[in-house]
């Protein structure tokens, strides 16, 4: 979230649209972020994703607040297959604790799925809406994934730039001409403009001491050596039988 702001800024933006449209008292709708769960042996040998998907949550909310909007929020766990422990809370237990604490207003928000599939609209739409009504719950929402997102994907495409292993280049792997900062479309253009492309982020065969050379070259000393074995033991004789090492 902090790498792509415009994530948390987009989500904001769809949490505040869909509550302002589907209930007739939007104030009172409790935001349900609903994060794919992991096992709990997972967190517990080091996995960051528990305490980087609250840290989401509160990023988005923070921004949420922003617009004027102070509903209550809560963030569980989906998902879970086999016998071993995940994340809690789950979401089928929240969604039930909550209907039981009176909440009738329910805005489901897919917090770590950025596109709609299986998980959002069969688990989401369908299994948690049917257990929201068994529950209690008599408004449901939700908000839909990020998709193509023009906010989302402007950042997206500016960290995927970014972390590219060879844009600090133009033109061939030995030269060092600096790309100058910015969108993805100046980076293109800048390219365009100078009939560029861009360089391979690997190179697969170079003359000199490089890895690709080494490689080979290991690869040809071997065969060498091996044709000399083969070259001593059909003949019976060679440098190995001069030096009895055959």
């Amino acid at each position: 979230p902090q790498l792509v702001p415009g994530y948390v800024r987009a989500m904001a933006d769809l949490i505040v649209e869909e509550r302002n449209k589907v209930f007739e008292e939007p104030d009172k709708a409790t935001i349900f972020f609903s994060a794919h769960g992991v096992p709990k042996s997972y967190v517990e040998e080091g996995d960051p994703y528990k305490e980087e998907m609250e840290e989401c949550v509160q990023l988005i909310m923070a921004e949420v607040k922003k617009r004027g909007v102070n509903n209550d929020y809560v963030l569980a766990y989906q998902s879970r297959v086999g016998p071993v422990e995940w994340l809690q809370p789950y979401t089928e237990d929240s969604i039930k604790s909550l209907g039981q604490k009176g909440c009738k207003d329910l805005l489901a928000v897919p917090i770590s799925f950025v596109s709609e599939h299986i998980e959002t609209l069969e688990e989401i739409d369908m299994e948690y809406r049917e257990l929201a009504e068994e529950s209690g719950i008599e408004n449901w929402g939700r908000v839909p994934a990020l998709n193509v997102n023009p906010i989302f994907i402007e950042d997206l495409a500016a960290a995927v730039t970014e972390a590219l292993p060879y844009v600090g280049t133009m033109g061939p792997a030995s030269d060092t001409t600096m790309v100058p900062s910015g969108s993805v479309e100046d980076l293109l253009a800048a390219y365009d403009r100078a009939d560029l492309a861009l360089p391979p982020p690997v190179t697969m065969w170079q003359w000199g001491f490089t890895k690709s050379a080494e490689t080979w070259n290991g690869r040809i000393a071997m065969i060498a050596v091996i044709l000399l074995l083969v070259l001593e033991v059909t003949t019976g004789s060679g440098v190995l039988h001069n030096l009895r090492i055959l």
